[in-house]
């Protein structure tokens, strides 16, 4: 029988949100050249959140957008079902931009490493940083978070599930073994 521990409740991921927010803020100062994409699903929805954060504070739009990294991925061929497509939508020139990519959490980094390869589909950008929600180790290639708003210890059995309103109705992170 699996048990469930609530890793963060809705009100510690907003404050987690603002506070990355604000990290972001302070390494781009009015964050001009910044653009922020989220990876399909949660962390389109966490990165709707960033920007709506950082608009708040910077008192100007952020562009933003969404990746799609199915085709990306390098287990494609090997999943016992096939992976849903979802959109891809950039609505902004990220040639030269320093773009944030969003993901709830952080594991083994192989979706970062398809985000990555997605990305440079569509240009060429000054930089790239990674801010994830969870950061839970076990990475199989060499990818670290430039923002996290939490880290946690894990066993590779278990399994840490995001719940965020704009798809599950609540906010919560929970790890379940």
């Amino acid at each position: 029988m699996s048990e469930s521990k609530v890793l963060m409740t809705a009100g510690e991921i907003a404050r987690t949100m603002d506070r990355l927010a604000l990290e972001i803020i302070e390494r781009h100062g009015d964050c001009e050249s910044v653009g922020i994409l989220g990876i399909q699903r949660r962390g389109v929805d966490l990165a709707a959140r960033l920007k709506g954060a950082l608009e708040k504070h910077v008192g100007h739009e952020i562009p933003g957008g969404q990746l799609d990294i199915n085709l990306y991925r390098d287990d494609w061929t090997t999943l016992e079902v096939q992976p849903q497509i979802n959109k891809t939508e950039i609505f902004f020139d990220i040639d030269g931009k320093d773009i944030v990519l969003v993901d709830d959490v952080l594991f083994t980094g192989r979706t970062t490493r398809a985000a990555l390869e997605a990305i440079l589909d569509f240009g060429r950008p000054n930089r790239v940083e990674l801010l994830v929600l969870v950061d839970r180790g076990h990475r199989e290639l060499p990818i670290s978070a430039d923002y996290v708003g939490k880290t946690i210890e894990t066993r590779r059995g278990e399994h840490v599930d995001v719940f965020l309103s704009e798809r599950d109705s609540r906010d919560e992170v929970a790890l379940t073994n």
